[in-house]
């Protein structure tokens, strides 16, 4: 069973950065996808960027060209680099780890990232 822990969420002013952290433990990383999803308050959970075991990327559109997703194997992390952030990417971002043979996949507890002027 993996676990995932985030970091790096926090207040940032409209069109600054934050690069988001998780790092799995319990299992073998590199043989999950690892996406990014976020909530925002009364809003339903929507996948933001994810990264395949061959390091294939998608982003959801809102985010493309500022938000880059990327994973270290050998740090059993995956991170979420966010630029020109705006108002509307207030959420908390999760980290989803997934797997055919694992239904849902592994979830960690989120990150707040709130930004605001």
């Amino acid at each position: 069973q993996m676990q995932l822990e985030e970091s790096g969420g926090g207040l940032v002013q409209p069109g600054g950065s934050l690069r988001l952290s998780c790092v799995g433990s319990g299992s073998i990383f590199a043989i999950y996808g690892m996406g990014w999803y976020r909530q925002a308050p009364g809003k339903q959970r929507e996948l933001v960027a994810h990264i395949s075991v061959g390091d294939r990327t998608n982003y959801t559109d809102s985010v493309k060209g500022r938000f880059t997703i990327s994973r270290n194997n050998a740090k059993d992390t995956v991170y979420l680099q966010m630029s020109e952030l705006k108002v509307e990417d207030t959420a908390v971002y999760y980290c989803n780890a997934d797997h055919p043979r694992v239904p849902g996949g592994y979830w960690g507890k989120g990150t707040l990232v709130t930004v605001s002027s």
